[in-house]
């Protein structure tokens, strides 16, 4: 199978029937008989037109004599993937990238290759590689390929110059980041049984527990994953289930667990004792920490499937700790996801609010008095941050913002309520989070 007509299908998956990178990517590259070389070319112009997308369509926009909507998705997909790799990758000669869409087109119709061959040669004639304009909100949607109201929300929110910072965070390269499971191996003894079989580390730049991956196999495949010692985990997500300053044979509730990596941190805290209850609504994730939780060797994980919109009366004061990791707009882990860049709208932000926050309030009833919530999102939207944190407090005077601090990280900021917003880069997602304190009863 040609590595680049499986990246077309992913992408039509992606683009047109609104499927996740990840999971039509993994999907396509075990579906197909591709060589090591071949996946890294798949994956590489998969999430790189995804990412640029916006920018890519904006230079065929120049070429093309028609609507991209009205472009058959399989032609507009052979003509991004073209453009991705003259723009953003040096490895393949132009003359082949040309070659190689020109025969995929052909495959379509001889019609279809002639309109291919003749943007393709169009632009390399006459490439179109900067937008002239004085507007500085459209520089940054071209520079960087984000959509207008993304873009416009950040420098809202942000002021220009984090903005900037943002959107070249989202776009920089994920690096692999795993957690050390204490209850099986030492610090020490994992990142030497790493290095032995031949993945360069770095230890983690905020959290004492991680050590990031800069090259190596796959990590699912590891001996130390599969016996537990590791779990695959952003150093931003790490930061969570610490805040709680668990002590053994407490009792936490984890409202929205899957997929698990925060509510097995909280065992591994706990030192395999006391509680922690994993809530999801949907019951097939419910699973997957199930099977995460036997791999890392846990005995205090307890399973429910429910609803946290709703209030369960049964679990009012029972919980020594809260963690409301709420569902949110993403718009953090943007770098992992790219389509999260074309996904979402300004109103489907406004919607998550309305379950946001009813999810806060039961995660007051359930906790005890004099206990600690945390709220966390992998959202750089304030309208999901730090507005559902004074509207919770105006309502809930019964609880105190705590402050909180992971050290003097450039990414990291401190605001003065106490709450803290983790700018996104290479080592780590965008992410928000906030520590409560609920009064104790006089």
């Amino acid at each position: 199978m040609n590595s680049r007509l499986v990246a077309i299908n992913v992408l039509i998956e992606v683009f047109d029937k609104e499927g996740y990178s990840n999971i039509a990517l993994n999907k396509a590259l075990n579906k197909y008989p591709l060589n090591d070389k071949d996946k890294g070319l798949v994956t590489e112009i998969v999430y790189g037109t995804i990412k640029y997308r916006y920018t890519i369509d904006k230079i065929l926009s120049k070429y093309v004599d028609r609507d991209l909507s009205k472009v058959q998705p399989e032609i507009l997909n052979i003509l991004r993937i073209s453009i991705y790799q003259f723009r953003y990758l040096d490895k393949v000669p132009d003359y082949a990238v040309v070659n190689e869409s020109v025969s995929l087109a052909k495959k379509i119709s001889i019609k279809a290759s002639k309109f291919v061959n003749g943007i393709l040669r169009s632009y390399l004639r006459n490439p179109f590689s900067e937008l002239e304009t004085n507007n500085y909100i459209e520089k940054l949607c071209f520079d960087y390929s984000y959509p207008k109201w993304m873009v416009e929300l950040f420098t809202k929110q942000y002021g220009k110059e984090k903005t900037e910072d943002i959107l070249k965070g989202l776009n920089s390269t994920p690096m692999m980041t795993v957690r050390v499971n204490p209850l099986k191996i030492s610090y020490d003894e994992a990142f030497n049984l790493l290095e032995e079989k031949g993945y360069e580390l770095e230890e983690g730049y905020i959290c004492p527990e991680a050590i990031c991956i800069h090259k190596g196999s796959s990590i699912e495949n590891n001996e130390l994953f599969n016996k537990g010692y590791i779990t695959v985990q952003d150093e931003s997500a790490m930061i969570v289930s610490p805040l709680m300053e668990p002590e053994e044979r407490q009792v936490f509730f984890d409202l929205c667990s899957a997929p698990g990596g925060k509510t097995t941190h909280l065992g591994e805290l706990l030192n395999n004792t006391g509680k922690v209850y994993a809530f999801d609504i949907h019951n097939h994730k419910l699973k997957l920490i199930k099977d995460n939780s036997e791999r890392l060797g846990l005995k205090n994980i307890a399973l429910n499937e429910m609803d946290s919109t709703k209030l369960n009366v049964n679990y009012i004061n029972s919980a020594d700790g809260v963690l409301l990791d709420v569902p949110c707009s993403g718009l953090g882990i943007i770098r992992k996801k790219p389509e999260i860049k074309w996904s979402k709208s300004l109103k489907s932000l406004k919607d998550l609010i309305k379950i946001q926050r009813a999810i806060m309030d039961n995660g007051a009833e359930y906790l005890k008095d004099g206990g600690t919530l945390i709220y966390s999102t992998c959202t750089l939207n304030k309208g999901e941050n730090e507005e559902n944190i004074k509207w919770f407090l105006q309502k809930h005077k019964n609880f105190k913002l705590e402050k909180i601090f992971f050290g003097n990280a450039e990414n990291i900021i401190y605001s003065e309520e106490g709450y803290v917003t983790l700018l996104p880069n290479k080592y780590m997602d965008g992410f928000f989070v906030a520590k409560l304190k609920k009064d104790k009863r006089s």
